[in-house]
């Protein structure tokens, strides 16, 4: 599952993720008329009733089942961020954070430049590997989980 939060371009990022094959893909945003232009989007992508957006406190939701999450948030909340990550994200999955860097994490790569750098993590079984400088990568690809026997 892909969920996303982000308040400066609605729509974006989970119509990327949509268009990338990665399903359900969910947004939340707590502004009301984000949302409501996140939908209008959808519509016009033709995708409303693939894509998801909710009205929804990012910090009340559960990331368990998600294997792609993208956010943007302000840097005073990413390290509370990367707690609840750490928490909740099993195991394989990949965190795309827009414009500003998780504080503590060695991100896989970092692709753009200035407003539009995005940094991605992904997450193993000890957690990911804390950062010791940015290593800059040319190639971002999102993660699909592998399907597991059971």
């Amino acid at each position: 599952m892909w969920r996303s939060s982000w308040p400066h371009e609605p729509a974006t990022l989970v119509l990327a993720a949509h268009r990338c094959g990665l399903r359900p893909a969910v947004g939340y945003e707590l502004n009301p008329w984000l949302v409501r232009l996140a939908r209008l989007y959808a519509w016009r992508a033709g995708c409303a009733s693939s894509v998801c957006y909710h009205r929804e406190d990012l910090w009340k939701v559960s990331l368990r089942d998600c294997y792609n999450v993208s956010v943007f948030l302000a840097p005073s909340v990413l390290p509370l961020l990367e707690d609840k990550l750490q928490a909740e994200l099993p195991e394989g999955a990949r965190v795309v954070s827009g414009r500003f860097p998780l504080p503590t994490w060695q991100p896989v790569a970092v692709v753009g430049e200035g407003l539009d750098r995005v940094w991605a993590y992904d997450i193993h079984s000890g957690g990911p590997t804390v950062q010791a400088s940015l290593a800059p990568s040319s190639v971002l690809v999102p993660r699909v989980p592998e399907p597991q026997a059971g």
